[in-house]
C-alpha cells in the first residue's frame, strides 16, 4: 500500500481528491488529506475507506512532520507562501513533492540539495502553470522536430465564467482562491515584443488590455501575466523576437478592474480599521472631490467617466458605494476587496466556470512562415466540480500515479516540460476532456 499525503483542501482540491480515491483501489493507495477544517476534509472524502482524514495546523511542526515522515509522495495545493515549510520537511525525509504553485526563490535555494537528496520536486504542475507548460512544449518540439524555426511565441489562459452563467456586469465569478484574484498583477509584468523588453507597472497592467479571438467564443480581453521572460530558457526560446504569457478574461473584467486598482483598493501593506467605516467612505478614501459630491459623483469624475458607465454600475454591483459598515476588524484594503469579491462574485450552486487557453506560434519551415493556433476550452459541472479545480487537480493525480508506479526517474527540481512527462499526462488528460484543437494560416 502506498501512501498519498495531499495538504489542502479547498477549492482546487475536488478533482484531485476524486481522481486519487477513484484510482485507491487499483493502485493500492490510502491517501490522508490534511487541512485546518476537518469538516471541509470530511465534505470532499466523504466515508472512503481509503482515505483519512487530518486536521492540523500546517505550523504545528511536529504534526506536520509526523504526517509527511509516513507517506511515499507529499502533494501540496497550500496558500504559495506555506509551500517552502512543507519542501524543507520533504527534503529532509525524503519525500517527493506535488505542487500547483510556481518555483519560488526559497525552494530555488534549495535546488542542489533536493538533487542530492534523489527525490522529485515537481512545481508548476497544474492549470497555468501547468498545462501550458506541457501543451506548449509538446508544440514547440513537434515544431522543431520537423525543421521549424519558431520566431515568436504567445500563451494565454484564464479562469473564466461559462456563457451560461455569466449574469453580472463584471462577467467574472471566483472558482479559486479569492485572495490570488485580488492580488493578480500586483507585481506587475515584463515580456518581449518584435525585439523590445516591455515592462508594464501594475497601474497600467489592466488599461493596456488586448483583444484575441477564441474560436466558439469570440473576444477576449489579455493582459502579460508576470514575468514572461523567465520561461525563455525553460522552453529553450531564448532567441525569440516575442514572448509572452497572458490572462484572459471577458473585456469588461479589465475595465472594472483597472478601476478598482486606480482607486488604491488592492493596497496590501497598511491596515485601516473598519469597524466604523462605511464601503463607500472607504473606497473613495483616495478621491479628492473638485466640487462637494456624493461618493458616486466623486468616483466617476476621479475614473473619468459618467455616472452612468458601465464601471460605475460594476462598482456599484461589488458593493464599493454601499453605506453599510465594514466592520471586518483591522483589514488591508486587499483583504476588504477580497471579503467583498468572495461575497459578491460567488459562483451559485449551479453555475459553470470554464478554462479558456490558448498558444499562438509563429514560425518558418521550408520558407514558409506559418501561424499556428492551439486552444483548449473546458467547462465546469458545478460550483464545486470546475473546470478550475479539473485542470489544476488532475494533472497532479496523474503525475502522482506516475510516480507511484516508478514510471518517473527524474530527480531535482523542475517544472514540466520534458516529454517523459508531458505526453503520457497530456494523453490521459483527453480522457477527461482536456485537449487541444489546432488552426493554421
Amino acid at each position: 500500500m502506498k501512501n498519498i499525503l495531499l495538504f489542502g483542501a479547498g477549492k482546487s482540491a475536488t478533482s484531485l481528491i476524486d481522481y486519487l480515491l477513484t484510482n485507491a483501489p487499483r493502485q493500492k493507495w490510502h491517501i490522508t488529506v490534511s487541512d485546518h477544517d476537518l469538516m471541509l476534509i470530511k465534505s470532499k472524502i466523504g466515508k472512503s475507506y481509503y482515505a483519512t482524514p487530518a486536521a492540523i495546523d500546517i505550523k504545528d511542526n511536529a504534526a506536520r512532520q509526523q504526517l509527511i515522515q509516513d507517506t511515499d509522495l507529499v502533494i501540496s495545493l497550500l496558500p504559495p507562501n506555506l509551500h517552502i515549510i512543507v519542501a524543507k520537511d520533504c527534503l529532509q525525509f525524503k519525500k517527493n513533492l506535488l505542487t500547483a504553485s510556481y518555483i519560488d526563490p526559497e525552494v530555488r535555494k534549495l535546488q542542489d540539495d533536493i538533487k542530492k537528496a534523489g527525490v522529485l520536486f515537481m512545481y508548476e504542475m497544474g492549470l497555468d502553470p501547468g498545462i501550458d507548460h506541457m501543451s506548449a512544449m509538446k508544440l514547440i518540439h513537434s515544431i522543431e522536430k520537423k525543421g521549424g524555426q519558431i520566431f515568436s511565441f504567445k500563451s494565454y489562459c484564464g479562469g473564466l465564467i461559462s456563457p451560461d452563467s455569466n449574469d453580472n456586469p463584471w462577467q467574472y465569478k471566483v472558482s479559486w482562491n479569492a485572495r490570488n484574484i485580488v492580488m493578480a498583477g500586483s507585481s506587475g509584468a515584463t515580456y518581449k515584443e518584435k525585439g523590445k523588453v516591455k515592462e508594464l507597472s501594475y497601474e497600467h497592467l489592466f488599461d493596456h488590455s488586448k483583444i484575441i479571438q477564441v474560436p466558439g467564443l469570440g473576444k477576449l480581453a489579455f493582459y502579460p501575466n508576470r514575468d514572461s521572460l523567465g520561461y525563455m530558457e525553460a522552453y529553450n526560446l531564448q532567441d525569440l523576437a516575442t514572448f509572452m504569457r497572458a490572462t484572459l478574461r471577458f473585456p469588461d473584467f479589465c475595465e472594472g478592474w483597472n478601476a478598482v486598482v486606480q482607486l488604491g483598493l488592492t493596497e496590501d501593506t497598511h491596515k485601516i480599521q473598519t469597524d466604523q467605516l462605511t464601503y463607500n467612505k472607504w473606497a473613495t478614501q483616495h478621491v479628492t472631490p473638485e466640487k462637494q459630491s456624493g461618493p458616486e459623483e466623486m468616483m466617476a469624475q476621479y475614473l473619468g467617466v459618467s455616472t452612468k458607465s458601465k464601471v460605475i454600475r460594476q462598482l456599484k454591483y461589488l458593493g464599493l458605494l454601499s453605506t453599510d459598515v465594514i466592520n471586518l476588524g483591522e483589514q488591508t484594503n486587499a483583504g476588504i476587496l477580497q471579503f467583498l469579491v468572495e461575497n459578491k462574485l460567488k459562483m451559485e450552486p449551479a453555475d459553470k466556470d470554464m478554462i479558456v487557453m490558448m498558444h499562438e506560434i509563429e514560425f518558418e519551415r521550408r520558407n514558409m512562415a506559418t501561424r499556428m493556433h492551439s486552444y483548449m476550452i473546458t467547462q465546469g459541472e458545478d460550483n464545486v466540480r470546475t473546470a478550475m479545480a479539473k485542470t489544476v487537480g488532475l494533472p497532479l493525480g496523474i503525475m502522482a500515479k506516475l510516480i507511484l508506479q516508478d514510471k518517473v526517474t527524474l530527480t531535482g527540481l523542475h517544472i514540466p516540460v520534458m516529454p517523459e512527462i508531458y505526453n503520457p499526462v497530456l494523453k490521459e488528460l483527453e480522457e477527461y476532456d482536456i485537449r487541444f484543437e489546432e488552426s493554421f494560416e
